[in-house]
């Protein structure tokens, strides 16, 4: 992208607000921090009279209003609110401290913050801290971000403990999961029993699933925003737990007091250690075990200007002996200025890497061969958000993608008896730019609209085919390196509007078109690490999805209560899938066997929750529809998707018994997963044939599940604070079917049989801090 660009934008979006400002108005601004570890907070209200601000992902606010004085109240869940006097004759920046409640009654004092919920024009979202997550029971008690998210409504599990998630009838890839913006391609430990999130360097996560800002794209379903703790700036700290399965350590601190911090946390598992005990050499030879580390470390050098570099590696290691190996594993790093022009105009620039890979090795006599794959881009970001008044906020920015897929090669060390297969890698360079305007048009009326604009080129160097219907190639073009293959042009058209028909509820709509140019090729139902990650090419169209949503929202007794139900619609375009037979793995003529179509998904969602109290939680529940065309698939007649669930219903419920010991809860309910079985079956020269009538015309058995969770705080020694966590996964031990299969029985008739992985799992695990 070219500077002038760039600057038509910038002088377009002051253009917009110069009017704005002729009268004698003055701003405060600043930054909204816990006051014992000097962490930002994400989402904070600050109220001065009739003016409302929230704090933004780096806990910055401004406020623009007219000379006066007022009492300034800054409040956040959580936390003890505060209030003090401003008398408002200039420009005013400061810093605002919020104390963390101790108290029950603190905190629902609080809970009026959470009337943003009636406030905000944006819809389809769900916001979650830390401390909701780490009450989840889950899987052997590893507390899991995408487990919890999971647990929301418009959101589908991909199956028994997997991470994996759909989100309103889209597909797993159909997710963009960012780490401090930083894309993480497959978020999975272990094939998704354990995502690559460690609680305890997590700040806050935000689902967006619908009404999505302009500033989020390259994904038609859902982005998860994770962003992680920077660091006490006041003190060193450390806390972590040791666990059956895994254990983890996070250290941090400051680099300067009250200017700069550090966090480092690193998380094992350890199964490989007991692997080695046995006396069996095959066993003790085999590796079983993943391992992630987070690093963060931020500077403010002046009330202006502050520096942020963040970093997440992680690897999965599987290995049978001297026969089989494989591993996988993510890497990003994040390098971050922010800088405050004036009192309403933020910056924000990130240079952003992010790496995703495997590597499979098979040592056998009758095959002796590696297959390796490597995702990788380098993204340079910049935003802006400029508060003219309070009634208006412009939010406008570009980023300039490049990426490359080394699709997996197949390599043969023992070439007598299997050749190898080389996949040429292929690039391509994604530009984009937005702008969004957050007016609120009346004190009823909220609007949040935008525009943004993608390009995407497929690049060269490499040998690109094109191929008639039947997988032939019909045409072989070499282009040079840089050389443009095929170039995409889309505008992306976002709008949500907020009618407020009182203080406690409202009526929300909204209309958002995404595209997406990074495709995951996968014939499972969850995403696996040796999926084939393919780039829009000629072949290849952009995904595209338009999806119009209205709601009603309304909070009950002072906020404590929160409730929703949204209405939503989904439409999509060049869908992917596969020709029967098609083989995905290592094969250099992969887009021959696509086949695409068209996709459409909808439902009506309902959501619960109660934020303060010795009992909180939530409930969701989602009625849905998501369906598939493909002209090739049943003469283009719709069918099931495979993540189409009708009903999908959780309850999460937690309660402070008292000082010492909680409980927490959670019940799952969904109809079974779309799945395609035989009907039939023949004989050919006396081999038995599957015959197969429908795509996804079957459904496995609807899952349940009961999970318990109890916690013990026992005295503080010190400074040294302690919880143990006990957990029961599965509680009434419910047999759901992993896979089911199809064998002959004595009687040689077929028959079906269910595979499920876990009954009832106990676990436990001692969390400390100090």
């Amino acid at each position: 992208m070219s500077i002038s660009p760039i600057r038509g934008l910038l002088s377009f979006a002051l253009f917009c607000f110069a009017q704005l400002c002729f009268a004698q108005q003055y701003s405060v601004s600043g930054t909204v921090r816990d006051a014992a570890t000097g962490e930002t907070l994400i989402g904070a209200s600050i109220r001065a009279g009739e003016n409302t601000a929230v704090a933004n992902g780096y806990g910055f606010f401004s406020l623009t209003m007219a000379a006066g004085e007022y009492e300034l109240v800054a409040s956040f869940i959580g936390y003890q609110s505060t209030t003090q006097s401003l008398i408002l004759d200039k420009d005013t920046t400061f810093t605002i401290l919020l104390e963390s409640a101790t108290t029950l009654d603190a905190v629902e004092v609080n809970a009026n913050s959470a009337a943003k919920n009636i406030n905000s024009p944006i819809m389809g979202a769900n916001n979650f801290q830390v401390q909701d997550i780490e009450k989840v029971p889950v899987l052997f008690g590893e507390k899991d971000i995408l487990k919890t998210v999971q647990l929301l409504p418009g959101v589908i599990s991909g199956g028994e403990g997997s991470s994996g998630f759909f989100v309103r009838g889209g597909a797993a890839d159909q997710n963009l999961i960012i780490l401090d913006e930083a894309t993480v391609y497959n978020a999975s430990h272990l094939f998704g029993f354990f995502s690559t999130f460690n609680s305890d360097v997590i700040k806050e996560v935000t689902l967006h699933k619908g009404g999505m800002p302009a500033q989020y794209g390259g994904r038609l379903a859902s982005v998860l925003d994770i962003h992680m703790l920077d660091g006490n700036k006041k003190e060193f700290r450390a806390k972590g737990g040791l666990g059956l399965i895994a254990s983890r350590l996070a250290v941090e601190g400051p680099l300067k007091k009250d200017k700069g911090s550090f966090i480092i946390s690193g998380r094992r598992t350890y199964a490989d250690l007991f692997l080695k005990l046995s006396p069996d050499s095959t066993i003790n030879g085999s590796k079983l075990y993943f391992y992630d580390l987070n690093l963060k470390a931020n500077y403010q050098f002046n009330e202006r200007n502050t520096l942020y570099l963040s970093g997440y590696f992680g690897k999965d290691v599987l290995g049978y002996a001297n026969t089989f190996g494989f591993d996988w594993g993510n890497a990003t790093t994040t390098l971050r200025w922010n800088h405050v022009f004036n009192n309403q105009l933020f910056s924000n620039t990130s240079l952003i890497y992010g790496r995703f890979d495997y590597n499979v090795d098979v040592f056998d006599e009758d095959a002796n061969f590696n297959i390796a794959s490597i995702v990788d881009n380098f993204n340079l970001k910049q935003d802006f958000q400029y508060y003219a008044k309070n009634n208006h906020s412009l939010f406008f920015g570009f980023n300039v993608l490049n990426q490359k897929v080394s699709p997996a090669d197949f390599v043969s060390r023992d070439t007598t008896t299997l050749s190898s297969i080389a996949s040429e890698p292929r690039k391509g360079m994604e530009l984009n730019a937005y702008i969004s305007h957050d007016w609120k048009i009346t004190e009823r009326l909220n609007a949040l609209y935008g525009l943004r604009v993608s390009g995407f080129l497929a690049l060269g160097p490499g040998t690109f085919n094109t191929y008639d219907k039947d997988g032939d190639i019909v045409e072989s073009v070499y282009y040079d390196d840089a050389s443009i293959v095929e170039q995409y042009f889309m505008l992306e058209p976002r709008v949500s509007l907020n009618f407020k028909l009182n203080d406690q509820s409202s009526i929300k709509g909204s209309y958002n078109r995404n595209s997406q140019n990074l495709h995951l090729l996968s014939n499972s139902t969850a995403s696996l690490p040796t999926d084939v990650w393919a780039m829009t090419s000629q072949n290849i169209k952009p995904q595209l999805a338009d999806q119009g949503a209205i709601g009603y929202f309304r909070n009950f007794r002072n906020n404590q209560y929160e409730f929703s139900a949204e209405l939503y619609y989904k439409e999509m375009s060049n869908q992917i899938d596969f020709k029967t037979n098609a083989d995905i793995q290592a094969n250099p003529n992969v887009e021959a066997d696509l086949l695409y179509g068209d996709g459409r998904a909808y439902g009506l969602e309902f959501y619960l929750r109660k934020h303060t109290g010795r009992l909180n939680g939530w409930l969701s529940y989602t009625l849905s529809k998501s369906e598939r065309s493909f002209q090739e698939i049943d003469n283009g007649a719709w069918f099931n998707a495979r993540q189409d669930r009708t009903h999908d219903l959780s309850l999460v419920a937690m309660y402070e018994i008292n000082d010492r010991w909680s409980l927490s809860s959670t019940f799952v309910y969904s109809t079974g997963n779309a799945v395609t079985f035989p009907s039939g079956k023949y004989l050919a020269d006396g081999k038995p044939i599957w015959y197969y009538s429908e795509r996804n015309g079957y459904r496995m058995p609807d899952y349940h599940r009961l999970d318990i969770g109890f916690t013990y705080e026992p005295k503080s020694k010190g400074k040294l604070k302690s919880t143990w966590d006990f957990g029961i996964y599965n509680v009434y031990s419910r047999k759901n079917a992993y896979i089911i299969d199809f064998r002959e029985n004595e009687a040689n008739q077929t028959e079906a049989y269910k595979i499920a992985l876990f009954g009832i799992i106990p676990s436990v695990t001692w969390n400390f801090n100090f």
